[in-house]
């Protein structure tokens, strides 16, 4: 869950699949992560393999911890793969990506990840979520792609508004069965064993997420899917050089497509990291500034109010 106190040191990120795959490419991991916009199986079939479903839902108070607030499935307290409980605010998205990633076999990663996922083998949940949020190398490898902050209001006497919490949970093939990991519960969530044939187990988690999106009111956007997957890249770069060295070039014309897709996709995603990390505040000042001597910050002031005033009336209707 992310929210404004007990972080520890632990900033807001954002639900984006660059910020996501950065994360991953800092711990050594050879995956990426991709925004889905669609459950459908051929939407799903497109980002294969999978390894795991990242759920984005606004979190509510009375849905934390209470057994009785399952949407579906049961608890499982002898889940012997990775699990790790979220103890302290704002780190739900690298926990969400840590608990799925310590439940893939055969993970390839960097040494830090590979040390801690050893070092907490065997502890208990709450325990391995202490160990997670002491790793200074780790919180600062969440920091690193979250908006620097340049304005403080503590100690201004202001009135705290509350803001609403969201919360990443986990959806993975653990042991012939479907598993809903979120830091907030007691224990994993097993959601019954899936099949093996067709679509596999991303047919069983779709099943899953769509039961707990249909919860929500109809039209509702306070939720986001991302997917967990192999980095596309090097396979497509593999069957361009096949295809062109055994002369298919209509084939390979349809890769090349595909592969400059994927390279926009890298571009526009370092773009926006560098826009995170940079702290924009002094360009804001200086415009406020310059269009104050010119006399113009008065009229954009009243235009924005404007503009407000219409937004929230429309929004009213």
């Amino acid at each position: 869950m992310s929210g404004a106190d007990d972080s520890s040191g632990w900033q807001l990120t954002e639900s984006d699949p660059g910020v996501f795959t950065e994360l991953l490419k800092r711990l050594g991991v050879p995956y990426i992560v991709d925004d889905l916009y669609s459950l459908d199986p051929e939407s799903l079939a497109s980002l294969q393999p999978l390894h795991a479903l990242i759920f984005l839902f606004k979190w509510l108070p009375n849905t934390s911890s209470d057994a009785n607030s399952l949407p579906a499935g049961q608890y499982d307290p002898d889940f012997p793969g990775f699990f790790a409980h979220q103890v302290v605010n704002n780190a739900c998205a690298t926990l969400a990506v840590l608990n799925a990633l310590g439940n893939i076999p055969d993970l390839s990663c960097g040494p830090q990840l590979a040390e801690l996922n050893s070092f907490t083998t065997g502890m208990d949940p709450q325990t391995r979520g202490l160990v997670i949020t002491s790793a200074d190398w780790l919180r600062e490898a969440h920091n690193a792609l979250s908006p620097p902050s340049a304005i403080s209001l503590d100690g201004l006497g202001l009135p705290r508004t509350t803001e609403d919490a969201y919360h990443f949970v986990v959806y993975l093939p653990a042991m012939g069965s479907i598993y809903e990991l979120d830091g907030l519960k007691e224990h994993p969530i097993k959601h019954g064993a899936h099949d093996t044939s067709g679509e596999g187990w991303v047919k069983q988690a779709r099943e899953v997420i769509e039961a707990r999106i249909s919860t929500y009111p109809v039209g509702a956007l306070e939720f986001s899917l991302l997917a967990l997957r192999d980095d596309p890249l090097p396979i497509l770069q593999t069957q361009l050089a096949d295809l062109q060295a055994s002369g298919q070039q209509a084939e390979a014309a349809e890769l090349v497509v595909k592969l400059a897709n994927e390279t926009s996709k890298r571009d526009r995603w370092a773009f926006e990291n560098s826009l995170r990390r940079h702290n924009h505040m002094g360009l804001a000042h200086a415009i406020l500034l310059a269009m104050a001597k010119a006399g113009k910050l008065e009229g954009a002031k009243t235009d924005a109010k404007n503009i407000m005033k219409n937004s929230e009336e429309a929004g009213a209707r």
